[in-house]
């Protein structure tokens, strides 16, 4: 049975950038008046509001919290309410909410109990560092983070660049900006030197920087500076 509440899905920055740069006039506007939300950290989600500006006191404004722990039924009890009528915003840490993000979940309960779901337009780093790439932009897989143990991280980087072969698929994954480095060079030193390697980093910021190409063309110069950057990598490797 459908409800007259709304869940909306805002995005949020990506790093330190003004948000007419990132987020348009009328999403800033509907997630400035509204007065509950569900995010992951209240400290980040608080300062996302702050740089939007609200039309209450950010002190007056509800925000539940969801991690890992959270339970179904907490998620539900946060939604119902809204159920009959009302909104309710959902926001992610970094980007697009409920993708490679646990507000999905907060979507799925939307839908279990009639709520309308309205995504709003914004920045999503997978999109943005996939557009930006000139990799395969057709079929493409997103995994994540990778083994922290170096020789794991190895073995799944060649079972990725092996399915990338296989199948002309191109492969996407993100690091804890401290290990952004190690993660770059396991990079060269694991996959094949014809196959294609993107570093997107810090996408929407004034410190981006998109660089595609071959891993024995990355291995001729000195690496990136992308020490505690939020940084995305791709690569596409030949058949």
């Amino acid at each position: 049975m459908k409800s007259s509440g709304i869940l909306h899905l805002v995005p949020v920055s990506l790093g330190d950038a003004p948000p007419e740069r990132w987020l348009p006039a009328e999403a800033r506007a509907l997630a400035g008046r509204l007065d509950t939300y569900i995010a992951e950290n209240a400290k980040t989600a608080r300062a996302f509001l702050k740089a939007i500006g609200t039309v209450r006191p950010i002190q007056e404004i509800i925000i539940h919290t969801l991690d890992a722990r959270t339970d179904d039924r907490d998620i539900a009890a946060w939604l119902k309410p809204i159920a009959a009528g009302g909104e309710i915003g959902l926001v992610s840490e970094a980007g697009c909410p409920a993708v490679a993000d646990p507000g999905a979940r907060v979507a799925r309960a939307a839908h279990a109990l009639g709520i309308r779901v309205q995504p709003w337009v914004g920045p999503s780093s997978i999109l943005l560092g996939l557009m930006a790439s000139g990799l395969d932009g057709q079929r493409f897989a997103f995994h994540g983070y990778a083994p922290v143990d170096a020789g794991e991280r190895a073995r799944q980087l060649r079972e990725w660049e092996q399915a990338s072969a296989r199948h002309n698929q191109t492969q996407l994954l993100i690091e804890t900006p401290y290990r952004n480095g190690a993660m770059f060079a396991t990079m060269l030193a694991t996959l094949r030197p014809a196959t294609l390697l993107c570093v997107a980093r810090a996408l929407t910021t004034e410190r981006e920087w998109v660089r595609t190409q071959s891993i024995a063309d990355w291995k001729r110069q000195p690496p990136p500076e992308l020490d505690k950057q939020p940084t995305l990598f791709l690569f596409l490797a030949k058949a």
